[in-house]
């Protein structure tokens, strides 16, 4: 080093020292060096455990305090390191750091940096805003990385801890979870609206299927004597028969009977479900010893999904119930929309008060947590897993190797449908305890077992599945259509 570069560099030592400590004291504790680094608006500002780091790598002689000497000797040395680092970087000399240069070297140094995360990195660090990274910008934000050799891979980690402290000496999760967690929520309800009125008709076939109590007996007689093209093709009979049956009952209108509570219902279930699968996914992140939700166990996310389910449809129960009995009474004829809600509605109160909206919860909370867990936890290991392959193949990090709209459709679909598939005589013998005493369904059950013991006696073990037809017709496109719109909606937001 040439004369005039070091008496600059001694200069700039001493008035970061007369900053930091004052130009009247010889040494400083941690308090003192918290103290300083608030003066100089420096990202460590907060970080107390990088500060303890950083503490440990200046105090050479373990006193717990730091002397002149050995911040000076830290400085320099930890310069030289960092310039060292930075000319490996800078592939043209020019003494200035592109994103190109720095995406490559992070490459060639096997990190996996995300293109989002990328671009945070330089707008910390390009304070000049000239789109590059001088030396001075890169030195003046690294210089009290506590590393004895910086590399990309203690950069990436130090520009990770000090990006994640706030004003209050607090990881930015925890307010990012609260902006972060709206975002989600919004996502959700978005999600749950476009692939429930697509998707209506539907819901809407399988209800009516599931409220009807008797036994196709053509089909059990054909199948029984051994003819089983006759029984498949009978099999499909109910199903356009029940189709038939609503468009003469209303049309259109009849096929569309009960969405409009069913956007008010999938709205706030929607958004609390992706919601609470976020902050259950971070609540399981921080349990296992770290901050990063994409990351956690496959149980963890199996749990998460699971008790996402339970909030959501604990939530939005009452307005489930009130939508199937709803449903139940339009085939009857006369009274319509809003009309029908409100005297469906009434009828339930008469009936059974409160209680009345809450038939068959215990039996739709069991049902909805394996549904909900292998739905959730499917659809996140299939994604991850081809995410993973996509990032292997490409060279770059899982964020920016995604599966595309069509992909994730069709994982989305699977996912639903295997879900739906397992836990489908639960929702069943759930929405015939809700619809129970309407005109479709007038009979009525005691509980949970005597609903089952008579849906066993009438119909056989067959009838748990009455209904799964439209259910998975209509499961498969909704399922592709959330995830697809969730997914879609998250990147709009800027929530990962």
């Amino acid at each position: 080093m040439n004369t005039n570069a070091q008496d600059a560099q001694d200069a700039r030592v001493d008035g970061l020292w007369d900053t930091i400590a004052g130009s009247r004291r010889t040494s400083i504790d941690i308090k003192a060096l918290k103290k300083g680094l608030r003066k100089l608006d420096h990202p460590l500002k907060n970080a107390d455990e990088l500060l303890a780091e950083v503490m440990k790598a200046v105090d050479t002689d373990k006193d717990g305090r730091i002397q002149y000497n050995e911040f000076r000797a830290f400085v320099q040395e930890t310069e030289k390191e960092l310039l060292a680092l930075f000319k490996s970087i800078d592939n043209n000399h020019d003494n200035k750091l592109t994103k190109d240069e720095l995406k490559t070297a992070f490459r060639r140094a096997g990190l996996a940096v995300a293109n989002s995360k990328l671009d945070l990195f330089f707008e910390e660090m390009d304070v000049n805003r000239d789109g590059s990274i001088s030396f001075e910008e890169w030195r003046d934000f690294l210089l009290f990385i506590p590393a004895t050799a910086p590399s990309l891979k203690a950069v990436l980690t130090y520009f990770n801890a000090t990006t994640h402290i706030n004003a209050e000496g607090d990881v930015d999760v925890a307010s990012d979870d609260v902006i972060q967690g709206l975002g989600y929520f919004v996502a959700g309800g978005l999600a749950g609206v476009a692939s429930r009125t697509s998707t209506a008709p539907l819901d809407r076939l399988k209800v009516y299927l599931i409220a009807q109590t008797s036994t196709a007996q053509e089909t059990v007689a054909a199948a029984k004597s051994g003819n089983i093209f006759r029984a498949a093709l009978n099999a499909w009979r109910p199903l356009s028969k029940a189709t038939k049956e609503l468009w003469e009952a209303g049309g259109m209108r009849s096929l569309y009977a009960g969405n409009g509570l069913n956007v008010v219902k999938v709205m706030p279930e929607s958004a609390i479900k992706f919601g609470a699968y976020e902050a259950a996914k971070r609540l399981f992140a921080r349990i296992e010893g770290h901050n990063d939700p994409t990351t956690i166990q496959g149980w963890s996310k199996f749990v998460a999904g699971g008790l996402a389910g339970m909030i959501s449809q604990f939530a939005v129960y009452p307005i489930d119930t009130l939508k199937f009995r709803m449903q139940c009474e339009t085939v009857s004829g006369g009274l319509h929309g809003n009309r029908l809600i409100i005297a469906t509605g009434v009828k339930m109160w008469r009936n059974g008060g409160i209680v009345a909206y809450y038939r068959g919860l215990p039996m739709g909370l069991v049902g909805i947590f394996p549904y909900a867990a292998l739905d959730l936890g499917t659809f996140e290991y299939l994604k991850r897993t081809i995410a993973s392959r996509n990032a292997r193949k490409r060279g770059c990090h899982e964020e920016d190797a995604q599966p595309g709209g069509f992909v994730t459709a069709a994982i989305g679909g699977f996912s639903g449908a295997f879900g739906a598939s397992a836990v489908y005589p639960l929702n069943l013998l759930r929405t015939r305890l809700q619809s129970q005493g309407t005109v479709l369904h007038p009979r009525t059950y005691t509980g949970i077992m005597d609903v089952t013991r008579q849906t066993i006696k009438g119909e056989g073990v067959r009838g748990l599945f009455k209904g799964l037809t439209p259910n998975l017709l209509k499961v498969v496109p909704a399922v592709s259509i959330t995830y697809v719109v969730y997914d879609k909606s998250k990147a709009a937001l800027g929530l990962r």
